[in-house]
């Protein structure tokens, strides 16, 4: 299918890898082709989309970016929505096309003409550059922890920029790659016309199934060691009682709550889950899980915009700690820690959050990466630093083996 999805400027495929949840919908599923679109360029997003949403009911695909003034490497736009020509998913042991302009037997025939293996149709040596070196970093850090100890905030997601100019890649072979060694149950693989994603995250941002709305914040991180069950276990149980991790957890946990309830019933907010701990490819993560039931007659993009950016990849407060990742980021995040994903016929929805992602504009061969960090004033800034490199460990690996 991957491949047969090469002849189409835009599409949307998220996948769940087989992660066992009853709350996914599906294994994975495809937006493919646009019968109509908007792009934002501007900081109305959310009432834009909610008129094009309006005009054009149905299935919608999309992303919205991380909120910045500034022009990011890759020139994703601030929002993009398009209504599926083709839609393809995979629910239980069935496939379904579902399509109003092209016939499904006629889809399915052309996929299974296609190779089942994708191969690199081009690469280059990609030379990968640091916007921060560490030693910039760990002073970044320290100027961190003194607004921190004077009270400008509690936390922040700080992140660095990983890049390569002239880089000629195929992202359908390093999506594939990438799919391999690092399955996620919020992956996607995006295109919209020269621009690509190619996603590997763990996290989901914000689920609404009915009524009820939900949240998976992540915060906290150890690197695994899969070579020792022992030592894995032991690094795992170390996350779970480490008491830097889980203020750090709860503190966005708060914060999400805070979100939640703007939109939701009174009284109706709870947390489902407290330091819940998974193991993924790369890392131990601990995940929350924060529930409620939402107001009646409340349009999916105020419910996206009460929360939004998410908290785990700001920091808390939240418009304080936007103010410090403006000034301190050499790089706007662009798509980067902004969310994926797509809305149902039914109203319900699913996105995810943009980490562990690579980046890559066909046109003028940039491809970008950025992982980052929560900064506490407990934070060891050496410790930070590895805990980003880890974060970019399969991203590097990808880049390094093609």
């Amino acid at each position: 299918m991957l491949n047969w999805m090469r002849k189409f400027n835009i599409f949307c495929f998220l996948d769940s890898n087989d992660y066992p949840s009853e709350d996914s919908s599906f294994e994975w599923i495809a937006g493919i082709g646009a019968s109509h679109l908007i792009s934002v360029n501007d900081e109305d997003v959310f009432s834009r989309v909610k008129a094009f949403h309006y005009s054009h009911p149905g299935w919608l695909f999309g992303h919205f970016n991380y909120p910045s003034l500034r022009k990011d490497f890759i020139g994703f736009p601030q929002a993009f929505f398009f209504v599926p020509n083709i839609i393809i998913r995979s629910v239980g042991n069935k496939i379904e096309i579902l399509s109003d302009t092209h016939s499904a037997g006629h889809i399915h025939n052309e996929i299974l003409a296609q190779s089942a293996i994708i191969k690199s149709t081009q690469q280059s040596s990609i030379n990968i550059q640091h916007s921060v070196s560490k030693e910039k970093y760990l002073q970044i850090v320290q100027q961190l922890q003194k607004h921190i100890l004077r009270g400008d905030c509690y936390e922040m997601n700080y992140c660095i920029d990983f890049f390569s100019l002239n880089a000629v890649s195929d992202p359908y072979f390093l999506f594939s790659s990438l799919s391999e060694i690092s399955p996620n149950p919020f992956s996607a693989f995006y295109r919209v016309e020269d621009k690509y994603c190619i996603c590997a995250s763990p996290e989901r941002f914000l689920k609404k199934s009915g009524s009820v709305i939900f949240s998976q914040p992540i915060k906290g991180t150890a690197k695994r060691n899969l070579e020792n069950i022992q030592a894995d276990d032991l690094l795992k149980n170390n996350l779970l009682q480490s008491e830097k991790e889980r203020s750090e957890n709860v503190m966005i946990v708060d914060l999400v709550r805070n979100d939640l309830s703007r939109v939701c019933k009174p009284g109706s907010v709870y947390v489902d889950e407290l330091f819940g701990i998974y193991s993924f490819p790369q890392v131990h993560q601990m995940i929350s899980t924060v529930k409620g039931t939402i107001m009646d007659n409340t349009h999916w993009t105020k419910i996206i915009e009460s929360c939004y950016p998410m908290g785990s990849m700001t920091g808390a407060p939240k418009i304080k700690v936007m103010e410090l990742i403006e000034k301190y980021e050499e790089q706007p995040r662009g798509l980067f820690s902004g969310t994926i994903g797509y809305v149902s016929p039914d109203g319900n929805f699913d996105f995810n959050v943009v980490i562990r992602s690579l980046f890559y504009n066909s046109t003028h061969q940039r491809l970008s990466f950025k992982a980052g960090s929560g900064i506490t004033f407990n934070s060891i800034p050496e410790f930070e630093y590895d805990e980003c490199l880890a974060k970019a460990s399969a991203l590097m690996n990808i880049l390094n083996n093609n």
